[in-house]
């Protein structure tokens, strides 16, 4: 700890840009303000903040290594502006190894009101978009602010009701004020309801920041010198809402009958208000655990299955299936279920009751739900089937109840729990629950209830609100659960520590280290993917948390919820690739100090998903005073060749092939591309999931159609080849795909059974068959002595095989990236960011993510 430590605050939570700097009087718990700033930012956050936070330090003459505290507003606001303070702000604290300590966006412009005077009632109102707002009333005194409600995003319309209507109610107690941004737009809505503030009291400022950390501080519920207890993998903004899909599944599932949660269109019954269609069963595809128990959103078809095993497991208590039917359209209620296989033990729910229904033997054995009020999750009911417990199926159940809850604003969770139930209670302390008292003769026997509290943070799981503190705390919960070090759950996700294309295994001296080291970091799509490469191009470790199990039930990714789970995983993801490193290099500890250099994707891709990588990245390499180097994605992809094949090098053609990539470039050199052609609508990897999704095999489609095409006929059924004989390079798929769908719905309008391995295989050997042809006309053109894959799609086994063939006829060398790093991981952009390191293409801190960029341009 330095002797003088400063906290820096920051916020990006709508347009504009507001910083702190504070001198920590730990003595008086007071944060001493040095200097603050605000800036407007009209939508350009991530290239500004950074750039004005250095400003500020220099002129303020503070050195990073005094920051003892980073702080930030958490929200509620614009997601993007949350999205880019939150990732820079991780990344600054992480490689500080500061505490991260979070602060409401609302009670930032609160104490700004308070610094300037105001006393008496106040109100925020914060743009929520969509004509919806964040309302907080608060009670400011010469103590300081008293927040009186939680977070929550209402209708604009609604809001300012609400606040007429107390206002003349409440009369007497003095007339309300009004602030916050959301008054540029409703000034006029809100005026009767008291006397808006001046407008240069609507936004956060950097003085407001510094006064919600010190009344944190002082309060006891943070300690900005306390590093272990504010590590930055815990904090997570507020959202007060799911993402949109989420609430639209919710609708869905609420009000339609879908009899088949596991396969595709063909078993759905028709919904009530329309006919059924691919999307409404995407939303069921959900992927099982090891234990074959799949978990999805309750929805109304199961309500009897649920009425029945609450009268096994509930009594007297029991709710009917028309209760649990109208909790599912609440939005303040969250609902989940598990289902397995009937083939388990007892065939699932209350075995032989008229309740348990199912669709082919997939049976309900575990429900929960939660309801939200103040700030707090509500656990109403938990059940499991008594023939399917000790799979930790209630842990996974009151985990995603708690997480749901979690984006709904909450941040307690509390539930009642029979006096007499130790075994229920003992599980629930286990999830950092406690008794606060009893309710005497509670439940319908006259049993007492046990009322228990704690933080969400324990019931959802450390690791899924952003990962373990630390890498050995990864692996010691590995352990204990009897999993393999090389696969750890962090967010929720499967964390992948990627040996399979390491060069060394072997642990090698520190003294032998080779500069430079470089650790890079992906986020373009689902994975959140962190790699660091020495200065021999060796992969010390390569990490990825993939996102897949948060998807599939949507048939595909979901930006919103893709760029959520980068959030939560990306210190999660980078604490377990340094741990990694330093193991494989004999170290006790690498930091980020120990690097040479920060490397990340910053285009193309999901941009919401770029920007949390790019974000924290930056600020990574900004605490650390390491160069930041940006890479393009698609670049990655031909790299990814060096990890299978270390001695590749141009020229060459490759062939680039993924969910939103099919072309061919001519690789004429290192960072020297021309592209030869690619498609004009959809790409092959986008192809094969709309595919899988018409027939409900689920996402992602590669594997999936691959493996019942592996059991089918190619020549069974012929599908159109598109462009295959059209003399460019140029691809299309969309033809294809539509071929393929109205095939299927030919077939079942006519009654037949789908023969699905023919329509994959044929489907497969169509794609395969313009790939080939294409690639032979490019090898021709260029002459290229060497031929090449990148992708997703570059896993396929048919592909794979028939570029083989290709290669072979035309004695090119083919060279392939290993299964591991055909799809998106860090890897193969630590291998860019090395050469372009050496080549000294550096990135300053005003560096944004793109959604697209050319790879004939140089970057």
């Amino acid at each position: 700890m330095p002797e003088t430590a400063y906290a820096l605050a920051f916020d990006t939570a709508n347009e504009v840009i507001s910083i702190g700097l504070g001198r920590l009087n730990a003595a008086a718990c007071a944060v001493e303000p040095v200097a603050a700033v605000e800036v407007a930012a009209h939508r350009a956050s991530n290239t500004q903040l950074l750039v004005r936070v250095d400003a500020l330090l220099r002129e303020s003459g503070v050195e990073r290594g005094q920051l003892a505290c980073v702080c930030v507003g958490r929200g509620p606001g614009s997601f993007t502006g949350v999205r880019i303070a939150m990732a820079t702000a991780k990344g600054a604290a992480q490689a500080l190894g500061a505490a991260l300590v979070g602060v409401s966006s609302l009670d930032v412009v609160a104490w700004h009101a308070w610094a300037s005077g105001v006393r008496g009632r106040l109100a925020v109102v914060a743009d929520a978009m969509r004509k919806e707002v964040y309302p907080v009333r608060y009670a400011l005194d010469d103590a300081g602010v008293h927040r009186l409600e939680a977070d929550r995003v209402v209708k604009a319309q609604v809001a300012a009701q609400e606040l007429v209507d107390e206002a003349s109610s409440d009369a007497a107690v003095g007339a309300l004020q009004l602030t916050g941004d959301g008054l540029a737009k409703y000034a006029e809505l809100f005026a009767p309801a008291g006397t808006l503030l001046p407008e240069e009291l609507w936004a956060p400022t950097g003085r407001g920041l510094l006064l919600a950390l010190q009344d944190a501080w002082r309060t006891g519920t943070a300690d900005p010198l306390d590093a272990q207890r504010h590590n930055p993998a815990f904090l997570l903004p507020v959202y007060t809402r799911l993402s949109d899909a989420e609430e639209n599944e919710r609708i869905r599932l609420a009000k339609n009958d879908p009899k088949n949660l596991a396969t595709g269109v063909q078993d759905a019954a028709p919904r009530r208000d329309q006919r059924a269609t691919m999307h409404d069963t995407a939303v069921l595809n959900a992927r099982p655990d090891e234990h074959g128990i799949t978990y999805k959103p309750l929805d109304a078809a199961h309500a009897e299955d649920v009425a029945a095993m609450e009268s096994q497991v509930m009594g007297s208590d029991a709710w009917n299936a028309s209760l649990v039917a109208d909790e599912l359209p609440r939005a303040d209620r969250t609902w989940w279920a598990a289902y397995a296989s009937g083939e388990g033990p007892d065939a699932g729910p209350a075995a032989g009751s008229e309740g348990a229904s199912s669709a082919r033997g997939t049976v309900l054995v575990g429900y929960a739900g939660g309801m939200v009020i103040d700030g707090q999750v509500q656990i109403l009911k938990i059940g499991t089937d008594p023939a399917w417990r000790r799979r930790g199926i209630a842990r996974q159940l009151i985990s995603r109840v708690a997480s749901d809850a979690r984006d709904l604003g909450a941040t307690t969770c509390s539930l009642e729990v029979r006096a007499s139930n130790a075994g229920a209670q003992a599980f629930y302390e286990s999830l950092g629950m406690h008794s606060i008292g009893k309710r005497p003769h509670y439940y319908s026997d006259r049993e007492d209830a046990v009322i228990m509290e704690g933080p969400l943070q324990g019931v959802i799981g450390s690791s899924a609100v952003g990962g373990a503190a630390d890498a050995k705390a990864l692996r010691a919960v590995t352990e204990d659960a009897g999993i393999q070090e090389s696969s750890v759950d962090v967010a929720g996700m499967t964390l992948r520590v990627d040996e399979a294309h390491d060069a060394q295994k072997a642990a090698q001296p520190a003294a032998q280290l080779e500069r430079p080291l470089i650790l890079a970091i992906e986020s373009s799509c689902d994975e959140t993917a962190a790699a660091i490469v020495d200065g021999k191009g060796n992969l010390l470790s390569d990490v990825v948390a993939s996102q897949i199990d948060f998807h599939s039930r949507f048939g595909g990714v979901v930006p919103e919820i893709a760029s959520r789970k980068h959030i939560e995983a990306i210190c999660g993801v980078c604490d377990e690739c340094l741990d990694v490193a330093a193991q494989r290099l004999g170290m006790e500890r690498l930091t980020w100090s120990d690097l040479d250099g920060v490397g990340v994707t910053y285009a193309p891709g999901l941009v919401g998903a770029l920007v949390v990588g790019v974000a924290f990245a930056k600020g990574a390499a900004w605490a650390a005073d390491k160069p930041l180097v940006g890479v393009n994605h698609l670049e990655g992809h031909m790299y990814a060749n060096k990890i299978g094949a270390p001695d590749f090098a141009p020229p060459a053609v490759v062939s680039l092939v993924s969910g939103g990539n099919t072309m061919l470039v001519h690789m004429r050199g290192w960072g020297d591309y021309r592209v030869l052609g690619a498609t004009i609508d959809d790409a092959v990897g986008e192809a094969f999931d709309k595919v899988a999704k018409a027939l409900g095999l689920g996402y992602p489609g590669g594997p999936v159609v691959s493996a019942q095409g592996a059991k089918g006929n190619p020549k069974a059924i012929e599908f159109p080849r598109a462009m295959m004989h059209s003399g460019d390079m140029r691809f299309s798929l969309s033809g294809l795909k539509t071929a393929v769908v109205t095939y299927i719905n030919n077939e079942r309008a006519a009654g037949r059974e789908l023969n699905v391995p023919d329509i994959c295989a044929s489907f497969e050997a169509a794609v395969v068959d313009v790939q080939v042809k294409k690639a032979e006309m490019a090898l021709r053109e260029t002459g290229a002595p060497t031929f090449c894959l990148g992708g997703g799609v570059a896993a396929n086994p048919v592909l794979r095989a028939a570029y083989g063939k290709l290669c072979k006829k035309m004695h090119v060398r083919l060279v392939m990236p290993p299964l591991s790093a055909c799809g998106d991981n860090a890897g193969m952009i630590a291998l860019v960011a090395l050469d372009r390191f050496r080549q000294g293409k550096f990135y300053g801190l005003e560096t944004d993510a793109q959604a697209h960029a050319d790879l004939e341009q140089e970057y």
